[in-house]
């Protein structure tokens, strides 16, 4: 069973240049192969995103520009994240329940996903999740 002990934040690799800055991604730097990108931008400074958790899919979220924060619940434990670097990645296992909230104006946040979208690898609601762990 995966724990907030099991989240991680990951440097992304940054090739440093007077003309400006470049940061890449690949398989070998994520903990996982990933499947799928999205991004969610334009979010309202007091609306919520996530509220789930995923069965089998892990997740590595980046804020891009602006900040976000990440409230992280295995169940028993909480821990919480502050994003705001654009190389600086938040590992999330399955089977951990996650909220975004306190979007910055112009924040975008970068998601890698280790596998495609299936509706039925979401739980989505809060007591139904914790059901799950015991």
């Amino acid at each position: 069973m995966t724990t907030v002990k099991d989240i991680e934040l990951i440097k992304i690799p940054v090739v440093e240049d007077t003309r400006g800055n470049l940061a890449f991604i690949q398989n070998d730097i994520l903990p996982f192969e990933f499947k799928r990108v999205y991004y969610l931008f334009d979010v309202p400074s007091n609306a919520f995103r996530g509220s789930h958790s995923h069965i089998n899919q892990s997740e590595v979220l980046i804020a891009l520009s602006g900040s976000f924060e990440v409230a992280l619940n295995d169940g028993i434990e909480k821990k919480s994240f502050l994003l705001n670097k654009p190389n600086m990645g938040l590992y999330i296992p399955k089977g951990i329940w996650r909220e975004l909230d306190n979007f910055s104006s112009g924040s975008v946040c970068l998601v890698f996903a280790s596998d495609v979208f299936e509706e039925t690898d979401y739980i989505r609601d809060f007591d139904e999740f914790l059901t799950s762990k015991e």
